[in-house]
């Protein structure tokens, strides 16, 4: 175990928060940022092909949102848990939680890799696809899912190095991966010297291509001894204990995400309903403001291990000054980042289409949707701190609130009400309404700490 790693574990609970901060956020912010990017360029090159391509990868978002969702609850179970066994000095725990990895993106992803490949227009119908772009929504799929494996070992394999306190080579790996498909997109879309012309399935075959290399250099960079774990091979033979474990704390972000699915479901066929171009319009929108949600995930990533290892030590003056920090940075930022989206949109969706009734339609979905952008960062923090603290079942509780409570309902009425500006008005208004909640939650629990603290200072002095 080189010492430089051993440092980077313990200045989770010893290196100044600041500093500590940014450090673990801006590598996964730029990881996070890649992949939106590869996101943005994905979509200016088959947005070249006409709108029809660009509704069929916005009707499969759902599709995809579910395989990330267990990616992503696996990644963020995994994070918690060996920051908190390395707050506890365990070791052997955390080699043991390194090993579990593998068999649960292997037998995770081939389920994915089957649906994808033998029902993809079942799936598509579900999504909300319409019948002119269920055969380029169905062709992309069918493709696409079988780099599902790969995708979801790399999301899962960088939080686990988050959660030892590395930080910049998870970025590096999500951004050879992201970097290999940007370069990929035109070659394979467009047959480009010696490349086959393959037109939309080119950009599936570019993912595969590109998320295959990025998890091999991954894989080899844990197996090959040069991070904190040593997995020995009994570690990677299912333990089921473990792994339910994992799911247990990454459950909120699994259940988060996999809702999200059931919400771009609802938001697909709601659109639907106003035609293939607001279909477009409202996929359009959603790439081109992905860039402004990286920093919240990234931030989100980077004060995870700081929470699990402060409350697998013991430290909550420091837990407590995580939150501060990092919930009212990120609040200011995203409030800068609003008010130049909101001057700048018609510039930016204006990259991606010149067609003057879909460049409206994006424009103003834009401008309501990012409104609220500054009060879902604090909101997102504070769900990561229960997660952090193992208190899984308050923070899906939170992150229901937002989604079920509020943005299904408010979903199906307003565009009844309102019409298209309604399915635009719902994202603010639920963002605002689950701020109000989770805050109220956090100042709660932060109470409730503070005065069993209190007493416990008290019993030890009797």
């Amino acid at each position: 175990m080189s010492s430089d790693l051993k440092q980077s574990t313990r200045d989770l609970g010893e290196a100044p928060l600041a500093g500590l901060l940014l450090k673990l956020s801006l590598p996964a912010m730029g990881s996070m940022t890649t992949m939106a990017l590869y996101n943005i360029i994905n979509t200016f090159w088959v947005a070249k092909l006409g709108y029809q391509p660009i509704a069929a990868i916005t009707v499969m978002i759902p599709f995809y949102i579910v395989s990330m969702s267990l990616a992503s609850g696996a990644g963020v179970g995994t994070n918690a848990l060996v920051s908190r066994r390395f707050g506890e000095k365990n070791i052997e725990a955390a080699n043991k939680v390194c090993g579990q990895i593998f068999p649960i993106s292997i037998c995770c992803g081939l389920l994915f890799v089957a649906a994808a490949v033998f029902s993809p227009r079942q799936i598509l119908t579900i999504c909300g696809a319409t019948p002119d772009v269920m055969d380029f929504a169905a062709i992309y799929l069918s493709i696409m899912g079988c780099g599902i494996p790969f995708t979801m070992f790399l999301i899962i394999a960088t939080n686990l190095l988050r959660g030892s306190g590395e930080a910049v080579r998870p970025m590096i790996f999500s951004l050879t991966g992201t970097v290999l498909n940007m370069i990929l997109d035109p070659l394979l879309i467009f047959g480009i010297g010696p490349f086959p012309e393959m037109g939309f399935p080119g950009a599936a075959l570019a993912s595969i291509i590109s998320q295959f290399i990025a998890a091999a250099i991954t894989l080899y960079y844990i197996i090959g001894h040069k991070t904190v774990y040593r997995m020995k091979i009994k570690d990677i033979i299912p333990d089921f204990t473990i792994i339910k474990d994992i799911f247990r704390v990454g459950l909120p972000s699994a259940v988060v995400e996999f809702m999200e699915s059931v919400l771009f479901t609802i938001y697909n066929h709601v659109l639907a309903g106003f035609g293939s171009m607001a279909l477009a319009a409202g996929g359009l929108m959603i790439r081109a403001i992905d860039f402004a949600f990286m920093p919240i995930l990234g931030v989100m990533q980077g004060v995870l291990p700081v929470i699990g290892y402060c409350f697998g030590a013991g430290l909550w003056p420091r837990l407590w000054r995580a939150v501060k920090l990092s919930s009212i940075c990120l609040a200011i930022f995203l409030g800068v980042v609003t008010i130049a989206l909101e001057i700048y949109s018609p510039q930016v969706i204006g990259l991606f289409t010149h067609d003057a009734q879909m460049n409206a339609m994006a424009v103003d979905a834009m401008r309501i949707v990012i409104s609220s952008l500054a009060f879902v960062g604090p909101t997102m923090i504070f769900i990561a701190v229960f997660q952090g603290m193992s208190k899984a079942a308050t923070a899906l509780m939170l992150s229901l609130v937002r989604q079920v409570v509020f943005f299904i309902p408010v979903m199906i009425l307003l565009p009844k009400l309102m019409g298209l500006m309604g399915v635009w008005l719902a994202w603010p208004l639920c963002d605002i309404l689950a701020f109000s909640v989770t805050c109220s939650w956090m100042i709660r629990e932060y109470r409730l700490r503070k005065t069993g603290s209190f007493r416990q200072q008290a019993i030890e002095m009797i």
